[in-house]
């Protein structure tokens, strides 16, 4: 069986917090390094740029998304792990791409019709109010960061199904009119449903709820942010009900099923919410202080960053370069 070639992007327009980490960072992690298939993540800077206007904050999240990756295990031996802005080739893609894209895919894309909608919503003369032709443009660079690669799968949510759909199209469309496979056409590698990981109120970890535990903050602020998780009122020895418990939720998150066992009994016969508290802070704080001090190296030393970003970018050009020569034969004639 040949092997595929499976491509993951990664938008640096925040701080990761735990949630990132248990539901998105941690299990691609592992698919990745247990597979024999040619995996690459990149960091979408580009794609950032839509919403991330500040040039000092923007390579900040560049530098804390790459840090972050690599803190937690990444193995660049294994992954070929860039940045857009290192492969010019996307660029010259997306503008070949755009050429053999009708607008009317573009205006179903779902993230411009959630803004067209909102404005709408909003009473705005202007449906396309506040759009910039970035985001408008969004799909394009996202299926030339597919289609650069011959990407075989894109393991993608629900919701960024649309987005492998309209590189296939696009890929379909350009092989059909020239008669030869000019691109590869991708499919979505539709990852299984991860549980929503809970913020310190109990609704999902978003930093627009500001309810979010920061992956790599101090253990002073993480114990205080865990002794923030709300739990009710029931008295010191009382007994506690883990199944409405917010605390365990966390405990069982990071935990094995022997050790949530334990931690459910112990709730079960009262200990108080101030113990599990600090049980839940010590069993956190095991998993991410060594990612912690790995990523705190990597922040303070950050041409090793850039070492790492450069070694994967001469890598994915190599086969970028070689791709686009072929594209722009086939599609130019030069």
């Amino acid at each position: 069986m040949s092997k595929k070639n499976i491509l993951t992007g990664i938008k640096p327009t925040g701080t990761p917090h735990i949630g990132n980490y248990l539901g998105a960072i941690k299990p691609a992690l592992k698919d990745m390094h247990n597979s024999d298939n040619n995996y690459k993540l990149f960091v979408a800077d580009y794609h950032a740029h839509t919403t991330v206007k500040d040039a000092k904050l923007f390579q900040e999240y560049v530098y804390e998304i790459a840090a972050t990756w690599l803190a937690c295990g990444l193995d660049p031996d294994k992954v070929t792990f860039y940045a857009q802005v290192d492969v010019p080739e996307l660029f010259e893609l997306t503008w070949l791409l755009s050429c053999h894209t009708p607008k009317g895919d573009l205006n179903r894309a779902h993230a411009y019709k959630a803004l067209v909608q909102e404005n709408i919503d909003k009473g705005n003369k202007d449906p396309d109010h506040g759009v910039n032709m970035g985001l408008f443009t969004y799909p394009l660079l996202m299926a030339a960061d597919i289609l650069l690669f011959d990407t075989n799968l894109v393991p993608v949510g629900k919701d960024q199904i649309q987005h492998v759909e309209i590189a296939r199209s696009i890929a379909s469309r350009i092989n059909a009119l020239y008669k030869t496979e000019v691109l590869v056409e991708p499919e979505s590698l539709v990852v299984d449903e991860v549980a929503v990981v809970p913020g310190l109120d109990g609704r999902k970890m978003s930093k627009s709820y500001d309810n979010t535990i920061p992956l790599f903050c101090s253990e002073k602020r993480l114990k205080k942010l865990v002794n923030r998780i709300t739990s009710d009122s029931s008295a010191a020895d009382a007994p506690k009900d883990p199944d409405s418990s917010l605390v365990f939720k966390y405990y069982q998150l990071f935990a094995s099923k022997d050790e949530s066992k334990a931690f459910r009994e112990e709730l079960m016969k009262g200990i108080s919410w101030g113990v599990a508290k600090a049980q839940l802070f010590e069993k956190i704080n095991d998993e991410i202080k060594g990612p912690r001090e790995i990523y705190n190296n990597l922040m303070e030393n950050k041409e090793q960053i850039d070492k790492l970003l450069q070694a994967g970018a001469i890598k994915a050009r190599a086969v970028a370069v070689e791709n686009m020569k072929r594209i722009r034969k086939q599609l130019l004639g030069y």
